[in-house]
């Protein structure tokens, strides 16, 4: 894909790409702009266009065309690639040898589901009694059917097979696209569509709701060649501008809640359609915003959504708060067909989901008596495994320890010992721990560090990294350097090294604590390993 890659680089300046998400100006040789991430006050972002780079010193990040689609939209490269290759037009089908039939299998598909999707809207606007389900009951009004191309399919078994085959597609390019039932008929009959729709604006498959009271009042394409539901976010194609200007996001339960949001205002909203949350749905969308907030029901269903995201989410280092003052409606939908304005407000008083679900347990448990104390705390301690900050965890500990009338002491004294009867239990089945991920401060350093070691002139500071044969990664070095040492004098620079080199030193002693750490909890207490393990943390502990 190498040959791909450079043809699409040769296609497209990288100040077009990132013009469609930044407002760049002027500065000097470069172009600045503020961070798409929304996390600079004043312009952080700048673009080389003779490098054909980028490096966002806010958030941290840099790259090529390539990577900045990736990071930007929250799609995998093999995404960006195809993404990017469409609007240079690139066959990438010439570059894939054996690959070229799954290609063409994909292509097909998205032209069927386009069709499809056309059929369908026609279909609406041919259909009195649909309308005015989709315009009254629903009160959707013209623009947002529009946006969300919302259709019909008609009741017919093989109406829409009749017109795509007429088109010149095969039953098997229809059944490969997830248009036909294990019949081979119309997968979608008698039901109101809306098309999933992909970060590159292609429909990729659909989902249907019933007019009548018939089952599944819900029904979505299965997974195919295009499709995928674990990584699939419904309305993040209408949703990441907003997500991206406003700094986060409206994760709701169903679709139908997701369209209704934007039509009342709120066009952050998207939903992980017609499946539970996954570590790859939250990996997506942090990558647009780290303010995520969930919109889910206040049902044990809700509850137990809530717990899992809170655990995913402390895993991957991302905090989650709860919308929940629904004034009396059962989800965001109810609410805004109540007043929109309602659903506005609601949102903007977003609570973090820890103390949401402590209060949920709190409502359902008496803690009056010894069992509901003991169920209270269980669940308590569970929750506060995943809040990684001391200071949060402590804050919870004592308003925690504070409802059920005992000291911080003996609630923590509870969490080593099921802590320690969890390691116990589960000590032969536990994994090598995973290395701790660089944090973006290492990263930082890291970069400064290389960009003073290849064009710093430096020759007292030894820095112990190698430097990269990458032309791209050397580009956004430079970019890196001219930044931040634009008014440095040359006899200032070796100070600002050795400076850099000792922090960088202390941050990486500080990584190896926290990645030994994570391997002393897997070994046994009495062994020679352990307190060999626990010996060299204290060093490196006395040595910070």
């Amino acid at each position: 894909m190498n040959d791909a890659k450079e043809e699409i680089k040769s296609r497209l300046a990288v100040e077009d790409v990132v013009g469609q998400y930044v407002e760049l100006k002027r500065a000097g040789r470069n172009l600045k702009g503020h961070s798409p991430w929304g996390v600079d006050k004043t312009p952080s972002f700048m673009v080389s266009p003779e490098k054909g780079i980028w490096h966002d010193f806010s958030a941290n990040k840099g790259g090529d065309i390539f990577s900045f689609i990736m990071e930007v939209e929250g799609i995998s490269f093999k995404e960006a690639l195809e993404k990017l290759a469409g609007q240079a037009g690139v066959d990438l089908s010439k570059y894939k040898g054996g690959d070229v039939h799954t290609a063409q299998k994909k292509s097909r598909a998205k032209a069927a589901l386009a069709l499809a999707t056309k059929y369908y809207q026609a279909c609406l606007v041919r259909n009195k009694s649909v309308c005015e389900y989709v315009f009254y009951k629903r009160n959707l009004n013209r623009p947002t059917v529009a946006e969300f191309k919302i259709g019909y399919a008609p009741a017919s078994g093989k109406a829409l097979i009749s017109v795509l085959q007429k088109h010149g597609f095969t039953e098997a390019e229809l059944d490969a696209a997830g248009l036909l039932n294990r019949f081979k008929s119309d997968l979608f009959r008698n039901r109101m569509t809306v098309p999933f729709i992909d970060s590159s604006g292609d429909v990729i498959g659909f989902t249907a709701r019933v007019l009548d009271k018939s089952e599944p009042k819900y029904l979505n394409t299965p997974e195919t060649i295009l499709f995928n539901k674990s990584k699939y976010i419904f309305g993040l194609y209408q949703a990441k501008e907003s997500i991206r200007r406003n700094g986060f996001v409206v994760i709701v339960e169903g679709n139908m809640d997701v369209i209704s949001s934007h039509q009342a205002g709120v066009k952050e909203a998207v939903a992980t359609s017609g499946t539970a949350m996954t570590e790859q749905h939250l990996k997506i969308l942090s990558h647009l915003t780290s303010d995520i907030r969930l919109a889910y029901d206040g049902d044990a269903a809700g509850v137990k959504a809530t717990e899992r995201a809170i655990m995913m989410a402390g895993d991957l280092g991302i905090d989650l708060t709860v919308i929940s003052d629904y004034h009396g409606a059962k989800d965001p939908d109810e609410l805004i067909q109540k007043d929109p304005k309602l659903w506005q407000k609601a949102v903007e008083k977003s609570i973090p989901a820890v103390d949401w679900l402590l209060q949920k347990y709190e409502e359902n448990l008496d803690l009056s008596s010894a069992p509901g104390k003991r169920k209270y705390s269980d669940i308590a301690l569970k929750l506060l495994d995943y809040v990684k900050d001391e200071v949060e965890k402590s804050s919870y500990e004592k308003k925690i320890a504070q409802k059920l009338d005992v000291s911080v002491e003996v609630l923590r004294e509870k969490g080593d010992r099921l802590e320690k009867k969890l390691a116990s239990s589960a000590r032969k089945y536990l994994k090598t721990p995973k290395t701790t991920l660089k944090d973006s401060q290492l990263e930082k350093l890291e970069n400064s560090l290389l960009a003073l070691k290849v064009f710093g002139g430096l020759t007292k500071t030894d820095i112990p990294l190698e430097i990269p044969d990458d032309d791209t990664r050397l580009a956004e070095l430079e970019l890196i350097f001219n930044h931040e040492h634009e008014n440095t004098k040359d006899s200032d620079l070796e100070i600002e090294a050795a400076e850099l080199l000792a922090r960088y030193k202390k941050a990486l002693t500080k990584q190896e604590i926290v990645t030994l750490s994570a391997q002393l909890e897997s070994l046994d207490e009495d062994s020679d390993e352990y307190l060999s393990l626990l010996r060299k943390i204290q060093t490196l502990q006395h040595s910070e």
